[in-house]
C-alpha cells in the first residue's frame, strides 16, 4: 500500500504518544514481566524511529552518516525494515510471554529478574533483525524517482494481528467448551469411570470467572478489532505492534494460561500468583463449601 510521508509521520507520532501514555500508566509493574518490558522498549525503538523518520523528511540535503547522505529514500527503507521487523516480531512475543506466564501461574520456575527480561529483549530485537536481513527473502520496494519527488512510500502491511488473536481466542473457547464438558460428564458418569466432583467444577468456576472478567473488559475492543480486521483496508507493518495491542494481548495470554492451569485452590485461597494486569481485575469468588472441598 502507497502511504504520503505526512500520514507516516502522523502515524508515527500518535504511536509514539500512545506508547508512552500506556507505559507511564502501568509504571507501577510494567517492569514486573516480558510483556512489559518489551512493551518500554517497543516504546523505546518507536520513538527512535520516529525522531529518525522526521531528521530525514526535514533535513534531506544536510543528513549524513559515515559519509553518505540519507535521503527520502532511506526514509521509506527504514520504515520498511522497521515494518518488517515488527511483523516478524508477534509470534515470538506471543510464545514467549506465554511462557512466562505460565510460569508465573503453574509457579513452576522462579521468578525471572528484571535483568534477565531485558536480555531476553536484546535478544529478541537482534535475532528478529538478522532473520530479516539475512533468512525473511525481504526486498525493500522504492520508486524510480529522484529523492524529492518521492512524496509517498510503499509499506506492507501485517496480517500476524489476525492470526496471533484467532488462535488465542480459540484456545481460550475450546478451554471454555472443554470445562462445560466436563461438568456434564460428572453429573452422569459411567459406571466405571470416577470423578471428582469437586475439582470439576472448581475448574468450571475458574474458566467461567476468566471468560467474563477478560470479556467484561476487553469486549468493546474486541467489536472494533473485528470490525477493523473485515474492513478492506490493511493495517501497516509498523503500526501493527503496539503498546494497546500488547496491553489487549497480555490480558488475553492471562485469560488462556488460567483456563490451562486452573489453580483454582490457590486462587480461593488467594495463594496463586497472576501476572500483572493493568485492564482486568483477576479477582475470583468461591462459594464456601467449594473452598472446602479445593
Amino acid at each position: 500500500m502507497n502511504i504520503s510521508l505526512l500520514s507516516i509521520l502522523l502515524g508515527l507520532g500518535g504511536k509514539c504518544l500512545l506508547n508512552w501514555t500506556l507505559v507511564f500508566l502501568q509504571r507501577n509493574h510494567i517492569c514486573k514481566s516480558l510483556l512489559g518490558v518489551f512493551s518500554v522498549s517497543l516504546a523505546v525503538v518507536d520513538t527512535a524511529l520516529t525522531i529518525s523518520v522526521t531528521a530525514l523528511h526535514i533535513h534531506t540535503e544536510y543528513v549524513f552518516l559515515l559519509g553518505l547522505q540519507l535521503t527520502r529514500y532511506h526514509v521509506c527503507l527504514l520504515v520498511q525494515i522497521l515494518g518488517q521487523v515488527y511483523n516478524s516480531m508477534q509470534w515470538p512475543v506471543v510464545v514467549l510471554a506465554g511462557v512466562d506466564h505460565f510460569c508465573t501461574v503453574a509457579q513452576r520456575l522462579q521468578p525471572t529478574t528484571g535483568r534477565f527480561r531485558w536480555l531476553v529483549c536484546v535478544l529478541m530485537w537482534s535475532l528478529t533483525a538478522l532473520y530479516v536481513f539475512l533468512l525473511s527473502g525481504f526486498y525493500p520496494v522504492l520508486e524510480d524517482v529522484s529523492h524529492n519527488q518521492i512524496h509517498h512510500c510503499w509499506v506492507f502491511h501485517t496480517s500476524q494481528i489476525q492470526q496471533v488473536s484467532m488462535l488465542l481466542l480459540l484456545a481460550l473457547s475450546c478451554a471454555g467448551l472443554h470445562a462445560g464438558c466436563s461438568t456434564r460428564l460428572s453429573k452422569d458418569p459411567p459406571p466405571q469411570q470416577t470423578t471428582d466432583p469437586s475439582r470439576t467444577h472448581s475448574r468450571r468456576s475458574v474458566v467461567y470467572q476468566t471468560v467474563h472478567i477478560f470479556l467484561n473488559t476487553w469486549a468493546p475492543f474486541l467489536f472494533f478489532l473485528v470490525v477493523f480486521l473485515l474492513l478492506p483496508v490493511g493495517i501497516p507493518a509498523y503500526l501493527g505492534l503496539n503498546t494497546a495491542w500488547l496491553c489487549f494481548l497480555n490480558s488475553l495470554l492471562i485469560a488462556v494460561v488460567l483456563c490451562v492451569v486452573c489453580p483454582a485452590s490457590q486462587l480461593a485461597k488467594g495463594l496463586a500468583a497472576v501476572p500483572p494486569d493493568s485492564f482486568c481485575e483477576w479477582r475470583f469468588k468461591f462459594s464456601s463449601a467449594a473452598e472446602d472441598r479445593t
